[in-house]
């Protein structure tokens, strides 16, 4: 079998509310498989992240971050290029991910994702992997933590690439792995910087959550087969 997705028009409506149809007179496109960020698309890590963060900073007597604050400046980069910013180093790296290991009970898995997973795998047939860059350290323990590992064919981690999203080269080398073409593949994130990872190396980009950024925005993952944009199998 294989998955395939039209190209999109979006439309505005009244009151700034959007939708998303499929021209049927454009080409259709393969998918061979998805992409997931993590933080914010699987999990809700936002809490452990900030409380870890936070910690960090005021044992290296950066002073006070708000949560508004958090999410603005900190919440999507990767972690080296959040700390090289503030003048700190990998020091100050490792104590945040220490940090956030001893809160991983603050972490909670969204209600629909192994469902989700489970159906893009089994029913349509599509190869799986984690982008994320979030260190390996914990990735591997969040995903031994709620069972996640199976689902995933490839799982790349802010460890194995040199330079973390929004550079393209953890989606490029993702897509490398499964041994597929970014462009017949799928990006799901939830920052601006998973956008422009997935733009960059050339896949469509789903957003998840009404800040995202993306080719389209869907609310929850299982919009994945339903609305607002539709996902056809041949």
């Amino acid at each position: 079998m294989r998955f395939f997705y039209g190209d999109l028009e979006r439309k505005n409506l009244k009151n700034d509310v959007s939708y998303y149809h499929i021209l049927p007179t454009m080409t259709n496109r393969k998918i061979d498989a998805v992409l997931f960020d993590l933080d914010g698309v699987l999990i809700n890590s936002f809490e452990c992240w900030y409380q870890a963060f936070s910690k960090m900073l005021r044992a290296y007597g950066k002073g006070e971050i708000s949560r508004e604050e958090f999410e603005e400046k900190c919440w999507g980069p990767d972690l080296r290029h959040n700390l090289a910013a503030l003048n700190l180093g990998r020091d100050a790296a490792r104590r945040c991910v220490r940090e956030q290991l001893n809160l991983i009970e603050l972490i909670e898995l969204f209600p629909d994702v192994r469902e989700v997973l489970h159906r893009i795998k089994e029913e349509y047939k599509l190869k799986v992997g984690l982008v994320t860059n979030t260190p390996r350290e914990n990735v591997d323990r969040i995903f031994e933590h709620f069972k996640l590992s199976n689902h995933f064919d490839v799982i790349l981690t802010g460890n194995d690439v040199k330079r973390g999203k929004p550079d393209a080269e953890i989606v490029v080398k993702a897509c490398e792995r499964l041994n597929v073409k970014p462009e017949h593949a799928i990006l799901v994130g939830d920052t601006e910087t998973d956008y422009q990872a997935g733009k960059a190396a050339g896949c469509f980009v789903v957003g998840v959550g009404a800040k995202s950024a993306g080719d389209v925005q869907i609310e929850k993952l299982d919009e994945l087969f339903t609305k607002p944009f539709s996902l056809k199998l041949f």
